[in-house]
């Protein structure tokens, strides 16, 4: 079905599979970065390995073949069913940054795990979904997750998603890796085609998108609200808890240049980092993006007679300030924050307050 899809876009896309990129994917991950991985079945892998290369803490994605018997296996016979394969993606990820446990919780929300005979658009047992486990650890945390989703309620027909032992992955053709990426538009007319978006979407919503909550978020917690007001001045405590704003220009943070991280003045969960901050002449400190997507939330604020995405933070429900569609590249985003949200951690003090593993941004 894949390749009927394809044939259909040739009609409409300029290109040829000349200008396929010939890409060698790694088989590690960059020197002297420990890594941890793990290996999925998501149906379509050019899709599969799109979606984690979206998600904060993996390093590197790698489209492939996994679970059968055939070694080095080719597209043509793992795609025609020859093999016992699966189309898999290998995931390198920062073990420091996200968990195990946060990887499977994104791959549920990528895929539709009560299809028993492919994934959306692409049928047979090549596109099914399964979870390999490389030790005791993972199986054990995939049964739990798995068992979880199960009690969520999300879906109304049964779970069928394998979860089994490791074996073996081998790495598809190159012109298979980043195929989002050297081939934009006909990727993303496959990927409409499928009804793999509308699928997400009408099962989690806005949720499907949005990235776990980094590893180690639980050892930020909001304290009560007696401590709140013993700790928090008037106006940190107005514009936290009570939605406040504070004035522009006349604030802490909004023309500070030093190079460090900005956490929650609440939770001390980290939100924004002094390399994505810029200059937007609105008196606030901006941004152009969260430095752990995961510990932002946003929420719809229909207040003052228009509506705007309000960005709290997810440990400390502090409400931050608005996020705007006019800032600068690479993102076109302005995270427009109050001050009295922030505290702001020089590079040099990350280490010794905690969030040493921040430093590295700012070495040179």
């Amino acid at each position: 079905m894949r390749v009927t899809i394809l044939i259909i876009a040739a009609l409409f896309l300029a290109g040829s599979l000349a200008a396929w990129a010939d890409v060698k994917p790694p088989k590690a991950g960059p020197e002297g970065q420990k890594l941890a991985v793990a290996t999925l079945a998501g149906g379509c892998f050019w899709c599969t390995e799109a979606d984690f290369e979206k998600l904060p803490g993996v390093v590197e994605a790698i489209s492939g073949y996994s679970g059968g018997q055939e070694a080095n296996p080719t597209y043509n016979q793992v795609s025609a069913g020859q093999t016992g394969h699966l189309e898999a993606v290998q995931v390198y990820y920062d073990p420091d940054k996200i968990s195990y446990a946060q990887i499977l919780d994104w791959f549920w929300r990528h895929i539709d795990p009560t299809d028993a005979g492919g994934q959306f658009v692409d049928r047979g047992g090549q596109y099914e979904s399964a979870i390999f486990y490389h030790d005791e650890e993972q199986r054990v945390l995939a049964e739990q997750s798995r068992a979880k989703l199960m009690e969520s309620g999300a879906f109304k027909k049964p779970i069928v998603t394998e979860i089994r032992p490791f074996t073996a992955f081998w790495a598809a053709e190159d012109y298979h890796q980043d195929y989002y990426k050297h081939n934009p538009l006909r990727y993303k007319y496959y990927r409409h085609g499928s009804g793999r978006d509308q699928f997400l979407e009408r099962t989690w919503g806005k949720q499907a998108g949005k990235p776990p909550a980094p590893a180690g978020a639980a050892a930020f917690v909001k304290p009560p609200p007696a401590e709140l007001k013993a700790r928090l001045t008037p106006l940190q405590y107005h514009v936290t808890q009570e939605e406040g704003t504070e004035p522009p220009f006349r604030n802490e943070y909004h023309d500070n240049k030093r190079p460090g991280i900005y956490v929650d003045i609440v939770s001390g969960e980290p939100l924004f980092s002094s390399l994505d901050k810029y200059d937007s002449g609105t008196g606030w400190p901006s941004f152009t993006r969260p430095l752990e997507p995961g510990n932002i939330i946003e929420k719809e604020d229909r207040k003052l007679f228009s509506v705007r995405t309000e960005v709290r933070s997810r440990a400390g429900g502090s409400h931050l300030g608005h996020v705007f569609d006019d800032g600068p590249p690479p993102t076109g985003l302005r995270y427009c924050m109050n001050s009295a949200s922030l505290r702001f951690i020089p590079a040099e003090d990350l280490a010794a307050q905690g969030y040493g593993q921040y430093q590295k941004l700012f070495e040179k």
